[in-house]
């Protein structure tokens, strides 16, 4: 039976078996880098293929971790190998195998210089990333959680744009210094508890005053991640001088690494302290929703407004995380999701035009539909879902969080609604500059229709953007048991009934 294999260390270290044929493949340059791209496509289609099994196999009826794997690592330390899966974790596994292989089609041209070093360092992104969202033991979590930032630090600072050293130095040091505070909260409870393994600690019950300062520690790196107002500006930046795919990895699945760790660490583990600092995390979030909308207005690069687009959606997320009601945690993970995909379709739209005419600015296009229908129908598509388009998997999870706030607060549920009006500004505004009008420029009027490569890039996320749209409970019903058991666990923490409707 498939259950009964190290499913999960496959999926993780597989990407790594790839790194190894790359670095031993010989010849001239060319057969090299062609040979790089094959194998690497190869080995994440593989990998997303065997990581299926997880969704098949998966039981949605029952609470707890399946297809764990345990091992003792450092014996007598209370530190082993421990991987599973859960509703939480399971689905940003699949994200990340699936959107791998998009990202190296998606660079299949674009990148021309050290074809199979970025090769490898995609690879091994994917092994980090998918190991993070596996870890059941908390030391094994914090290196994985750390190594995504290396080969990502690498994708930025040599195949990036024109400030790429900027950026990529701004990317590791903002990441690098929260994640230096959780480490060492991490020692604080592996003090406590006398173990780093994961179920153990959120069944142990840390007292509030260490509830509080743990707290902190994790908000600093996970806020981070997220990003949140005000640490947010690494993002912008970075996204504008990283490669189209290295975009669509960071918009598509870094950035739900903070959502993933308040779901993991601080909501079961610090219950009483999520409670306490909710409604400061409720303002940063409003916040970022209103301010970054409103700064995405005033972009003329495509690229910076969909990086600014995306800090408004996570503080959807954050504010359904902490509004501590199922619909609010159930959307802020549909969110998640749909934005993971929507964000890295977007990016790629894009790179499409960016591989054509070499410049993001607004205002070197215009009148685009009118040269390449059929790609203006799929930025369409995107561009709805992501304004949350009744239809499509952006409506579901903004609804969700919307009913989860209501709970919570009127007044946060008004303003989060905000950013769906400036949303939809925003991103209308950019569509009708960029793809309507006179073509006033002779590059745009001559632009290439779309490759098969582009349709196979586009298609998969399209398809998957309209069924969870259209029949959401194929995720909600992977997620809902787990919800609950946070849920039960902010219950048992005794905090008002209110906060749990």
């Amino acid at each position: 039976m498939i259950d009964s294999w190290p499913i999960l260390s496959i999926v993780t270290f597989l990407p790594l078996a790839g790194v190894v044929f790359l670095l031993m493949i010989k010849g001239d340059k060319a057969s090299i880098a062609q040979n790089a791209r094959q194998v690497a496509l190869w080995v994440s289609g593989f990998t997303f293929l065997l990581s299926l099994p997880l969704w098949i196999m998966f039981d949605a009826n029952i609470i707890g971790y399946q297809f764990e794997e345990q091992a003792i690592w450092l014996p007598g330390t209370g530190i082993g190998y421990h991987m599973g899966v859960d509703g939480i974790s399971m689905p940003f596994i699949l994200l990340s195998t699936f959107l791998t292989p998009l990202a190296i089609l998606a660079s299949w041209r674009a990148i021309k210089l050290r074809v199979r070093e970025y090769m490898i360092a995609f690879l091994v992104l994917e092994t980090m990333m998918v190991g993070m969202f596996a870890s059941l033991d908390m030391l094994m979590f914090y290196l994985f959680f750390e190594g995504v930032l290396i080969p990502m630090f690498l994708i930025i600072g040599i195949w990036g744009g024109k400030r790429r050293v900027y950026a990529a130095f701004k990317f590791f040091l903002y990441t690098l210094l929260g994640s230096v505070l959780m480490l060492v909260c991490m020692l604080l409870m592996y003090i406590n508890a006398g173990t780093t393994d994961i179920p153990l600690l959120t069944a142990h019950q840390f007292t509030e005053s260490l509830q509080f300062w743990l707290f902190l520690g994790f908000l600093a790196s996970f806020a981070v991640k997220v990003p949140m107002w005000p640490v947010h500006t690494w993002l912008p930046d970075a996204h504008v001088e990283a490669p189209t795919a290295g975009s669509m990895i960071l918009a598509g699945v870094l950035l739900k690494m903070g959502g993933y760790g308040f779901l993991r660490f601080s909501l079961p583990m610090f219950p009483i302290a999520s409670d306490l600092f909710a409604p400061l995390i409720f303002a940063l979030s409003i916040v970022a929703v209103v301010y970054t909308s409103l700064v995405a207005l005033a972009q003329s690069d495509m690229k910076k407004m969909i990086a600014y687009s995306s800090v408004a959606h996570m503080g959807f997320v954050t504010i359904g995380i902490f509004t501590m009601t199922e619909q609010g945690i159930a959307g802020a993970m549909f969110q998640m999701i749909s934005h993971g995909l929507v964000s890295a379709a977007l990016f790629f739209c894009v790179g499409v035009v960016y591989d054509r005419l070499h410049t993001r600015e607004i205002s070197a296009y215009g009148g685009v539909a009118a040269s390449m229908p059929r790609y203006a129908v799929f930025f369409m598509f995107m561009m709805l879902a992501s304004v949350g388009l009744p239809g499509t998997s952006g409506f579901v999870g903004e609804m969700l969080v919307l009913v989860g706030a209501w709970h919570a607060s009127s007044w946060v549920a008004f303003f989060t609604a905000t950013g769906l009006v400036l949303g939809a500004t925003y991103m209308l505004w950019l569509y009708r500059r960029v793809m309507f009008g006179e073509i006033v420029n002779d590059e745009v009027r001559e632009m290439d229709p779309l490759e098969p490569r582009e349709y196979l890039i586009f298609m998969p996320m399209t398809i998957l953007v309209l069924l969870f749209g259209v029949y959401p409970m194929a995720l909600l019903d992977v997620m809902a048991m787990s919800v609950q058991f946070v849920l039960n666990g902010l219950a048992a923490s005794g905090l008002p009934l209110l906060a749990l409707q």
